[in-house]
């Protein structure tokens, strides 16, 4: 069963420490998991980018197994598909599917869930 800690703001100022750095981002990106199975290891969270941040240093990016995404707030390019994604893009992502490099124009943040239960082995 998923972990929940009902009822807060994940965006407030005062959680603003609970977020941990993206290791190779200097500090451009950061994330914040908001639910997690420890069980399954599927997990909701948000990602923040800084503004003008470029994750080209990263490289495209799939993964095994589905996962949706949800842009909150900002604009962010994401360059395997050729498209800016603004607030209220959502994305249904399947196993495998390129995504990525990412520029972010403002900051961004986005609403992550993945399901790794559901990865696809090859």
């Amino acid at each position: 069963m998923k972990s929940i800690q009902a009822y807060w703001n994940p965006l407030s100022i005062k959680n603003y420490d609970d977020w941990e750095i993206i290791e190779g981002s200097e500090g451009n990106l950061s994330q914040l998991t908001l639910a997690e199975d420890p069980q399954t290891g599927d997990y909701t969270r948000l990602t923040r980018f800084k503004s003008g941040y470029s994750s080209k240093s990263f490289g495209p990016k799939s993964h095994t197994y589905p996962e949706e995404i949800f842009v909150v707030s900002g604009r962010l390019y994401d360059e395997a598909f050729d498209i800016w994604l603004e607030p209220g893009h959502y994305a249904s992502r399947p196993p495998g599917e390129i995504h990525g490099p990412f520029i972010a124009n403002g900051d961004v943040v986005i609403l992550e869930i993945s399901y790794p239960s559901q990865s696809i082995r090859s």
